[in-house]
This record gives structure tokens, sequence and C-alpha cells, in this order.
């Protein structure tokens, strides 16, 4: 079966925001799994530390979800199949609270907010009101295609 992959090389994958069986990151791990396998990940990598939040959240190992995405899987096959070989069955309350966590995310010690105000500082050294990782990572999409933040 072939695999459709976007190409990172040409524009980000999906926003850490967008939901796939109500969690957050699933699509942007796919999106960097698919283009991985066809090698057109460009600078995104994936089972990077924010895919391992997800992976070990449900108990899966990048490896095993890299082998389904190989097979030509669709974003259903794969939350399906998640939902079948996933070591920590999880409720919808419960993926509802992590995913909302994620979302909400911020730094939590003066390391990691001294690394993010860096960060900021070079992609959108304007912007005042980024506070979250994944406000961080949508600007960071955004101006790495081109765009001004």
């Amino acid at each position: 079966m072939a695999i459709t992959a976007p190409d990172l090389t040409k524009r980000p994958p999906r926003s850490p925001r967008v939901r796939l069986g109500g969690y957050v990151i699933l699509p942007r791990i796919l999106d960097k799994g698919r283009a991985t396998i066809v090698r057109k990940n460009g600078e995104f990598n994936f089972d990077c530390p924010l895919d391992q939040c997800f992976l070990n959240f449900v108990g899966i190992r990048g490896a095993a979800l890299k082998k389904q995405l190989a097979m030509g899987k669709g974003d259903g096959e794969i939350l399906e199949w998640i939902g079948k070989h996933a070591k920590h069955k999880r409720s919808d309350v419960e993926i509802a609270t992590w995913s909302d966590f994620m979302d909400r995310r911020s730094p939590c010690d003066l390391e990691t907010h001294g690394f993010f105000i860096e960060y900021q500082s070079k992609i959108a050294p304007n912007r005042k009101d980024v506070s979250r990782w994944f406000e961080l990572l949508d600007i960071d999409d955004f101006v790495t295609f081109g765009g001004i933040a």
C-alpha cells in the first residue's frame, strides 16, 4: 500500500493542537512519521521528546507506530490500532484531561523558561502574548515556512 505523506520540507506538520480521537499531538506525530518514512521530514523529527509525551501516555513505542504508518494506514486506522494496542487504556475523560493539560502547558522551571524566552526572541521577538509550548510551536512552524510573527 502506498503511503500518503506530507512533504515537510515544504509545509509544517499539523499543529500540535489538532486532535485525533481526542488526543492532541497525535496528528502531528502521524505527519512526521509518514514524512520520515518517505524521507520528506525536513527538520521535523519523529519520536522526539514531545512525541514521547503521547507515546508514553498511551504506552506505545514509536517504532511500533512507525511500522503501522509504513503499511500505509490512514489516521482512522492508526487510531483504531492505538486503541487495540495501547498498554495504557485511557478513558475519554483521561484523554480530554491530558490533552487539555498538554495544550495549556507552559515552561515550569527557570531553565525551561529561559530556553522558551530565548527561542521566542529568535522567532517572534515582538510577540508578548506567547506563554505556552504549543503557541510557540505554531509560531515556529509559521515562521519557518515564510510567515512573519
